[in-house]
């Protein structure tokens, strides 16, 4: 199985997001209640991988119609705000 890709960010204050894309090799999404990106965290110097596309390595949200085994099957996905916080946009309730 390939990890689906981080297709835009929309948290430009995010530690890995850089111009939009997601950096982080792998990324988590949810709390098994809310679509957050767990990996999400503000700091004043940039990570990842500056030439990598960030993925979704593991998805917490079971009721997500893109979720089986709690691995994303999405071809990618979307990370922007909900509210106040960094969400996956892409999470689609089953």
């Amino acid at each position: 199985m390939e990890m689906p890709v981080i297709n835009a960010c929309e948290v430009e204050e995010c530690a890995y997001n850089t111009e939009g894309a997601c950096h982080a090799l792998a990324i988590t999404v949810g709390d098994v209640r809310h679509a957050h990106c767990d990996t999400f965290f503000r700091t004043p110097a940039k990570g990842g991988d500056p030439l990598g596309i960030g993925q979704v390595g593991a998805c917490k949200m079971a009721d997500c119609r893109h979720n089986s085994q709690f691995e994303c099957h999405a071809p990618g996905i979307n990370v922007g705000y909900v509210e106040s916080a960094a969400n996956c946009l892409t999470y689609s309730r089953a």
